[in-house]
């Protein structure tokens, strides 16, 4: 599965809606696609997300990911693990199964070529304001469970790691290859961080910033990353643990991330979307970008098109 220099390589972690899956593994033609699918998901669903995908996909062996779990970085480590080994990809992205991309591959791999050994990243050391009132730092300092979409919190302070900076960001990134492989190096390194880290809360959100931020694992990454994110969130300003759907009503604030003369580095990426709610949407995006111009527009049934249980 090799391609050439200045592409990513797509990892997709995805558990419901296989209607748009594979509408957006249509959008990333001809990127190559490492799909994970939760393995709780339905056989019904998971059968029609994955059947006769091009032979650009493979998907992943499936685990049981879910809600602010430490499986979830499992599953985006066995992506870069796969990415790195069955292609030559310049950078590894990370999707859910609710993204869509905002830019044509050719303008992916162009804002790719001229940033070649930078990821896309934005890291917040900790505490980060943003993050309440202690800005995440009690997130790393007590042992911590999921349940249900609950956070369960063990009140005893616990050892942490001394030679971590710690820092967190969205799950949601663009690697440059030798940072996935830089992660993936010290996961096998450093299998007390892994211990460490299957406690913490949302592991996803600062298992691989504070590995990446931390010098004395990644040399230079401070100067080999671009603090943006890539990918436009529709936040809309109540409180929520997951953003909104995105649907026509929204198509204004989308376009305009991707037009506006204000911005320096484009969005190429938005979320979230479903089949029932944004179908008309993602027809518009479609159109405005130049996806899927061999593909019908109407993106077909939504099988297994039901609330998600992901952020």
């Amino acid at each position: 599965m090799a391609i050439s220099p200045a592409a990513p390589a797509c990892i997709v972690l995805a558990h419901e809606d296989p209607a748009h899956v594979r509408r957006l593994v249509e959008a990333l033609d001809p990127f190559p696609v490492f799909l994970h699918c939760d393995v709780r998901t339905p056989e019904p669903v998971f059968r029609a997300m994955t059947d006769g995908l091009p032979e650009r996909v493979r998907v992943l062996p499936r685990i049981a990911t879910g809600w602010a779990r430490w499986e979830n970085v499992e599953a985006e480590l066995a992506g870069y693990r796969a990415a790195l080994a069955e292609t030559d990809a310049s950078h590894v992205a990370v999707l859910t199964g609710s993204d869509y991309p905002l830019a044509s591959s050719g303008e992916i791999s162009a804002l790719l070529e001229a940033h070649r050994d930078d990821s896309f990243v934005d890291v917040h050391p900790l505490p980060f304001a943003a993050w309440g009132r202690d800005g995440g730092v009690a997130r790393m300092r007590y042992r911590h469970w999921a349940w249900r979409k609950h956070m369960l919190r063990l009140p005893v302070p616990r050892r942490v790691p001394r030679d971590v900076v710690f820092a967190g960001g969205s799950q949601l990134k663009v690697l440059a290859r030798h940072h996935a492989a830089d992660v993936v190096a010290v996961v096998d390194q450093r299998p007390d961080l892994v211990r460490f880290w299957r406690r913490t809360w949302i592991a996803d959100e600062t298992f691989v910033p504070s590995v990446l931020n931390t010098p004395g694992l990644v040399p230079g990454f401070a100067e080999e990353h671009v603090p943006h994110a890539l990918w436009w969130i529709g936040w809309d300003g109540t409180a929520m643990k997951s953003p909104p759907w995105l649907t026509t009503a929204d198509a204004g604030r989308v376009l305009e991330r991707r037009t506006a003369s204000d911005v320096d580095l484009p969005h190429v990426f938005a979320r979230k979307f479903s089949t029932e709610r944004s179908s008309d949407l993602l027809d518009v995006i479609d159109g405005a970008f130049g996806l899927r111009q061999h593909a019908p527009r109407t993106a077909g049934a939504p099988v297994g098109a039901v609330g998600e249980v992901t952020p």
